[in-house]
């Protein structure tokens, strides 16, 4: 897996390639804090090139769900491949993070 970042206006983009599992979930949730910490208040999270996600990947994400709340963090996944969409989907954890299809969507609701 690799994570690139990128400022584009006011949102902080994390773009995520290839696979995120138990071991590259670390460099996710890294990837993550980074941002956080640098009190970055719009991060949109580009899976468009994410091909498969382990529970310990979806548990970087509801890792910081409290987190987002309590420091109002605009939190926003998009571009998920039907695949990987399921996967949220089947644990509903689309019911808790937010998922668009498009990153000029995720940028619209904001």
């Amino acid at each position: 897996m690799q994570i690139k970042t990128i400022n584009e206006e006011q949102f902080h983009i994390i773009e995520i390639y290839g696979d995120v599992d138990a071991s590259s979930s670390i460099t996710l949730d890294k990837s993550i804090e980074e941002a956080i910490t640098n009190g970055k208040k719009n991060i949109l999270v580009d899976c468009a090139n994410l091909n498969y996600i382990s529970s310990a990947g979806l548990g970087v994400f509801m890792s910081h769900i409290e987190e987002f709340k309590e420091k109002e963090i605009f939190f926003t996944l998009f571009g998920l491949s039907s695949k990987v969409k399921n996967v949220f989907e089947i644990l509903g954890l689309d019911q808790l993070l937010q998922i668009v299809d498009s990153k000029q969507e995720a940028k619209d609701i904001k």
